[in-house]
């Protein structure tokens, strides 16, 4: 595995894989690497000749009194995980490569940015979005591979893609990949590390309300009532408080106050203790989930 930290160094690697016309799949990380982000690199093979994993914690996406000092390293964990897996090239950028002085551009996708997360963390997704056409301008991927996880940033940078009219990868070859989850449902983040033993074991409430609440709607339950139960459960299960607990369409993510069976997604965003957890899960009628008993 390659491990490039500068412009210069990346476009020469880049140029070496693609040679023969080899295609690129690209994944963006901030590294603290977990399973779900090797499940990305692994379906990453599946779709190109060569995999490109990109590791920068993007100080643009963190908001004053957010954790961008705290956030996890483990530059070299990470990428003996990732040689292992048979990455053929690791980005590994600076913060004054990425952003050189004078930097002062930023890519904004309006009206996705001002819901859900976007809400509570002000300027975010512009941070996100602003890192990730960086990085499909220095990789030039076949195709790029994201974490269902955040739906939010999903469905921004597919809109970002489709807006500018982004050819490498165009938004039809940006992939989501479905969350990847602990035993007791949990949704991988590196986040997770700050939970302490109580609070992990708390955190495992936050799917099987959200179960619930996607099983009480496909059953025809008022989608206020469903949504009230699940943050009451929440809160009663320890969490401290509850940004939002949504259900939305898929692909616009305007709010649902009924839903009529297309393409939705309930939303939640909580925290417990100084740990903030999101999660999504999908209201489709093809899938086999249905309401759980509270001991389930």
């Amino acid at each position: 595995m390659q491990t490039v930290s500068t412009r210069a160094g990346l476009a020469k690697a880049v140029a070496g894989l693609k040679i023969g016309g080899k295609t690129l799949a690209l994944v963006p990380t901030m590294g603290a690497l977990h399973d779900g982000h090797m499940t990305l690199v692994r379906q990453a093979r599946a779709h190109a000749d060569h995999v490109v994993v990109s590791i920068f914690v993007n100080p643009m996406q963190f908001g004053a009194n957010e954790d961008l000092d705290a956030y996890p390293r483990q530059m070299d964990a990470d990428a003996r995980q990732l040689r292992t897996a048979g990455v053929d090239l690791l980005w590994a950028p600076t913060v004054a490569e990425m952003y050189p002085d004078g930097f002062a551009t930023t890519v904004s996708v309006a009206g996705l940015d001002r819901v859900l997360c976007g809400m509570h963390r002000p300027g975010h997704f512009d941070g996100v979005a602003t890192v990730v056409l960086k990085l499909f301008n220095q990789v030039r991927p076949d195709v790029a591979l994201f974490g269902e996880k955040d739906w939010q940033q999903l469905t921004i940078i597919r809109r970002m893609a489709r807006d500018l009219d982004l050819a490498q990868p165009h938004v039809d070859r940006i992939v989501g990949v479905s969350t990847v989850r602990e035993a007791d449902g949990l949704a991988m983040s590196s986040r997770n590390r700050y939970l302490s033993a109580d609070q992990r074991a708390q955190a495992a409430a936050l799917n099987r309300a959200m179960r619930l609440c996607v099983g009480a709607v496909l059953a025809g339950e008022a989608i206020g009532m469903a949504l009230d139960r699940l943050r009451r459960a929440v809160l009663a299960a320890g969490f401290d408080r509850i940004d939002y607990a949504d259900l939305r369409a898929a692909d616009t993510l305007d709010d649902l106050a009924q839903w009529h069976g297309g393409a939705a997604r309930l939303l939640v965003a909580a925290h417990i203790g100084r740990t903030r957890l999101i999660d999504n899960m999908a209201i489709d009628p093809a899938m086999a989930i249905m309401p759980q008993t509270e001991n389930a």
